[in-house]
């Protein structure tokens, strides 16, 4: 791994150069184990450690298939994905993997007793599969994670409507959080020449997510002037939402969990911000217990975004907390407005008051990653610094069970990252003129 190492931190980039570097056996890889999934058994969702179900392990080097490309990894992230993995919830992984394996022999691969997770990748291409003709070895790429079949008709509208789409390092094997990684070649986009590896990794996975929710004609399509509602804003996903938000033109009221992240929301340009915490912010509490919500906390919360927006309701809810805050955004979305989601870090089982979405013609929109092209284009706005990584803290592959930990307890800021290949942060970097054109921009959205 060591030659893979210094040809990337050499700056050579010839194909022919990558094409003859031995590719190892094996590599390191955080894992989860089949035989571990009931280690949780009994324990509550917040008490369950990653740390005690992660593994930093040699595992092989798979087969390369059709249409695939092997790459050494610079630099990953961890997403929730990563988080719900670690510690089994819903279910285990593993019956995504063992459904996967029943398509072909070749999905067999990723049928195995243990999984490597990670949906983001920085890094070099080192091999390629037969018919791949975009990308050739030594090229600087990220990965969105969307990994589809296209066989089904259905997909060939919208990629993610096939029914054979997964989520490469959740729903499939050989993720990012490794030093090597097996994506399709149409996972492939080009790397941000201005960012580092780790500032590369980043925006990934929840970037594009929020881009398909808020911009695409196959989310909100947000448009200028819209008040949009972002829950969790100071965060990985929320953070990009804000930023889509205020580049569009849109007005973000961003919700919050403590001052640091309202700090953190004001830094990058929003004006309007609700800091939800017991403590020291508002004290939003939407559930007097277990089974029954509060719905006089939604309206005090509808009324505080009126009071800051000169008497406007939401047109679009952000949605991605879940059970935890449905019910309060089916309640403040404007009449005729959009509720948007694409997760439920608090929980799956959603309930809300039928009647303000029936009665005042609002929406729901579902809302799952991104397709190739939508991911093109949000990966196009970091190329050109108008959407920029929102990093916090990068831990090293060996440490990557606490970075999860971290994410797993929202002890963290924006997007962590994790150094795979990459010896020390700060690498990576081809076009110092483009950086420095934006390094104010890029310190102001480093959350250290």
């Amino acid at each position: 791994m060591d030659d893979i190492r210094d040809a990337v931190l050499s700056g050579l980039r010839s194909p022919e150069a990558f094409a003859a570097l031995p590719v190892p056996d094996h590599y390191r890889a955080v894992t989860v184990h089949r035989d571990e999934v009931d280690l949780f058994e009994g324990v509550a969702h917040r008490d369950k450690d990653p740390r005690k179900s992660l593994h930093i392990e040699e595992v092989p080097v798979p087969e390369l298939g059709p249409g695939e490309a092997l790459v050494a990894v610079m630099a990953s992230s961890v997403n929730f994905n990563t988080v719900w993995s670690s510690i089994f919830e819903p279910f285990p992984t593993f019956r995504f993997l063992e459904r996967y394996g029943r398509t072909s022999p070749l999905a067999r691969r990723h049928d195995l007793p243990y999984h490597v997770l990670g949906s983001d990748l920085a890094g070099v291409v080192l091999r390629t599969g037969p018919g791949v003709q975009a990308w050739k070895p030594g090229d600087e790429v990220v990965a969105h994670c969307l990994s589809v079949e296209l066989e089904h008709p259905d997909g060939h509208d919208d990629t993610l409507l096939d029914p054979e789409q997964r989520i490469w390092g959740f729903e499939t094997n050989f993720g990012g959080l490794a030093e090597l990684a097996v994506v399709k070649s149409n996972q492939l986009m080009p790397k941000s020449a201005h960012l580092t590896w780790e500032e590369a990794a980043a925006p990934g996975l929840v970037h594009s997510t929020a881009y398909r929710q808020l911009v695409s004609r196959n989310g909100a399509g947000m448009k200028l002037g819209d008040v949009v509602l972002i829950w969790g804003a100071g965060g990985g996903l929320g953070s990009y939402a804000t930023q889509l938000a205020l580049a569009s033109g849109a007005t973000p009221v961003c919700v919050v969990s403590g001052p640091d992240k309202a700090e953190i929301c004001r830094e990058m340009g929003a004006e309007l911000v609700i800091d939800r915490s017991s403590e020291t912010g508002e004290g939003y509490r939407f559930w007097r217990d277990e089974e029954t919500q509060d719905p006089s906390e939604w309206k005090r919360l509808g009324a505080r975004i009126r009071e800051l927006t000169d008497g406007r309701d939401p047109d679009i809810v952000f949605e991605h907390p879940g059970r935890e805050t449905f019910g309060a955004s089916v309640y403040v979305a404007r009449r005729g407005g959009t509720v948007v989601t694409c997760a439920s870090t608090s929980g799956y089982r959603h309930e809300f008051d039928n009647r303000y979405l029936w009665m005042h013609l609002k929406r729901i929109v579902g809302s799952h990653f991104a397709n190739y092209r939508e991911s093109w284009q949000a990966n196009e706005l970091v190329r050109r610094g108008i959407v920029h990584p929102t990093l916090s803290r990068t831990y090293r592959l060996e440490d990557a069970a606490q970075a999860v930990h971290d994410v797993h307890r929202n002890v963290h800021r924006g997007k962590v990252g994790v150094l795979a290949l990459a010896p020390d942060e700060g690498l990576g970097v081809t076009d110092a003129e483009l950086r420095a054109r934006h390094l104010s921009a890029i310190n102001r959205f480093r959350l250290g």
